[in-house]
């Protein structure tokens, strides 16, 4: 006799849902507000204030719909200094109900937001860039010591660099370093890959990794002032693009991977190290960090999105606490 496996769970481990519950998540998804809401957190994070910029409607309105999403499971909160950021809610299967709110989430994910409102997230991001931009032309000059207040380098740069000698790339001959930080990482592409380029939109931070480079004679590396959307990188064909401790500071984190696709050969390999999600709080104004870290599940959901397919996942913990992912990624065509 054939076998049914349902969506989620097994037979063995059925999944009952109170008809509270059905109707907390039905009632969740019949409101225009909050399907606008769910289709805004479907790509970002943004937090209440920032909801009511780029929605238009108060904020005690925008709070009791909130609320209504978050008792359906929908929505998740996390807080980010003073600020409570709201995301989606990953549905992972395991609890009832999950299969109907990952169909609602996905339609909302669908629908089509009004041209002022897309326009007012784009305000939103870029608020938020100009803040990161703003702290590396002022930071530049200690950038490795308080980027050391949280990671050393030299922890996660030998893993990573035996990570890329253990690849099998399809080719090794272009890499991409997005957000060099002061170059040191530049040194090693440079000797595993024939063309390399450095991007980051900070004048200041490319300026710095430059001459690092000249002084260590680096002959094959382009220095690109310009972010990941940009045409001027969009054209390239990269089989190597290594993101290192640049997510945290990026205003629109799932961006990126979606413009991975863009650069990346077919098979091109996208290599991440980013933190894992923490509270030490004091990140934001030391080391002008815009996010405490990430789930690795919420890298994986981005990257899947983007239509990357997830390689491996290794994580390193730090004396200091604090958790590092090195996450690698491909695009399979």
């Amino acid at each position: 006799m054939k076998t049914v496996t349902p969506l989620f769970g097994t037979p063995n481990q059925p999944h009952h849902a109170s008809a509270d519950a059905l109707a907390a998540v039905c009632k969740a998804g019949a409101d225009t507000l909050r399907v606008q809401v769910l289709s805004l957190l479907h790509k970002n994070s943004f937090s209440v204030g920032e909801l009511v910029e780029i929605l238009g409607v108060r904020q005690s309105a925008l709070s009791h719909h909130l609320k209504v999403l978050a008792q359906a499971e929908l929505v998740a909160t996390r807080r980010e200094g003073n600020s409570i950021f709201y995301r989606q809610t990953l549905a992972t299967g395991r609890s009832p109900l999950d299969a109907l709110r990952a169909a609602i989430l996905a339609e909302a994910a669908s629908t089509q937001l009004a041209s002022e409102t897309l326009e007012r997230v784009k305000q939103v991001y870029q608020a938020r860039a100009d803040a990161s931009v703003t702290f590396f032309q002022c930071n530049a000059e200690k950038f490795r010591d308080e980027q050391d207040l949280i990671a050393d380098h030299y922890h996660y740069g030998d893993a990573l660099a035996q990570l890329l000698d253990d690849t099998l790339f399809a080719r090794r001959e272009t890499a991409l370093e997005i957000g060099p930080g002061d170059g040191a990482f530049l040194q090693e592409l440079s000797q595993r890959f024939s063309e390399v380029t450095a991007l980051d939109t900070s004048a200041e931070m490319l300026s710095k990794a430059k001459r690092l480079c000249e002084s260590q004679q680096l002959q094959n590396i382009e220095f690109l002032h310009a972010d990941t959307a940009s045409a001027a990188i969009t054209k390239h064909s990269i089989d190597c693009a290594v993101i290192n401790m640049v997510l945290h500071h990026v205003p629109a984190p799932s961006e990126i991977f979606l413009d991975a696709t863009k650069f990346l050969a077919p098979q091109g390999i996208l290599t991440i190290t980013e933190l894992c999600r923490h509270e030490q709080t004091w990140a934001h104004r030391a080391c002008g960090d815009l996010w405490l870290g990430f789930e690795p599940e919420e890298l994986t959901a981005w990257a899947r999105a983007a239509g990357l397919s997830e390689r491996s996942q290794t994580l390193l913990a730090q004396r200091n606490g604090f958790q590092i992912q090195i996450r690698q990624f491909q695009r399979l065509q």
